[in-house]
């Protein structure tokens, strides 16, 4: 389903992607009580529509989550247009609620490294950057009620992953490094966030998830926090199916999250 009519997106180029419109695809669990916007990574530059978006979508069908996989704008689009299409997605979500039987305060959102960034920037990113309520659907709530942030992009300072931040912002400054970092913009209104990541990452250095962890300790933000050993950048699930490769140990963070679910009552 397309987040606009084509003549309703804001900042709409027709030039970029050949007109290309930002849509969420719907995977809804009968009886699910909690719904999530699924954000694929691809460092603002590609999305990575399986392995980060159907396929998390399916597991979490599988627990008794209903989802949407989030297909946003990306390069040549720069910063706010990504997190607007987000904003959007979870207004959407809510606006779906009653349709589809889950809880409006039951909405979370879900991002893969850059795709995480993106999640982050939902949850913490105060205003609309201009964006102006057009129909019913801009009525509800932008915020999500939690987030799950996996192997994600979140500084755009000492360790950050420097190509997303560049596909980002067409001027990285000192002011726009603070702006975009994630971990600057929590604060105590900032959503319960569940976080994972492995040391072995070599694209997206598992210091940014411990630079979240600690900005949420500091806002006494419920938080969990995973780092594993092993796992290079992207492991998605770290099941083996294909695409996603073989992680062991490192596959166990999809129960860990299920656990993490079940005890912030998202399940219930």
């Amino acid at each position: 389903m397309y987040l606009w009519e084509k003549e309703n997106v804001p900042y709409y180029n027709e030039e970029y992607h050949d007109g290309f419109i930002p849509s969420m695809q719907p995977y809804i669990a009968k009886g699910a009580k909690a719904c999530i916007i699924v954000c694929p990574g691809g460092g603002y530059a590609d999305k990575c529509m399986d392995k980060e978006g159907s396929q998390i979508a399916l597991w979490l069908n599988s627990i008794g989550v209903s989802a949407f996989v989030l297909d946003y704008r990306i390069e040549p689009y720069k910063h706010p247009v990504p997190v607007i299409d987000a904003k959007r997605a979870i207004r959407y979500a809510r606006h779906l609620a009653d349709e589809y039987g889950y809880a409006k305060d039951r909405i979370g959102i879900m991002g893969f490294s850059a795709g995480g960034h993106l999640a982050g920037s939902a949850g913490t990113f105060k205003g609309d950057f201009g964006y102006e309520p057009q129909d019913e659907i801009d009525q509800e709530c932008s915020k999500p009620d939690f987030m799950v942030l996996c192997y994600p992009v979140i500084s755009c300072c000492e360790y950050a992953h420097r190509g997303s931040f560049e596909n980002l912002s067409a001027v990285v400054s000192a002011k726009c490094a603070l702006e975009l970092s994630i971990d600057k913009n929590v604060d105590c209104a900032t959503p319960p966030t569940f976080l994972f990541h492995t040391a072995a990452d070599q694209a997206v250095p598992v210091e940014n998830s411990l630079l979240m962890a600690s900005a949420l300790s500091r806002y006494n933000v419920p938080f969990e926090v995973h780092i594993f050993n092993d796992g290079v950048h992207g492991i998605g699930l770290a099941n083996g199916d294909s695409p996603t490769p073989l992680v062991p140990h490192s596959d166990m963070w999809p129960e860990n999250l299920k656990n993490w679910l079940q005890s912030m009552k998202y399940l219930d």
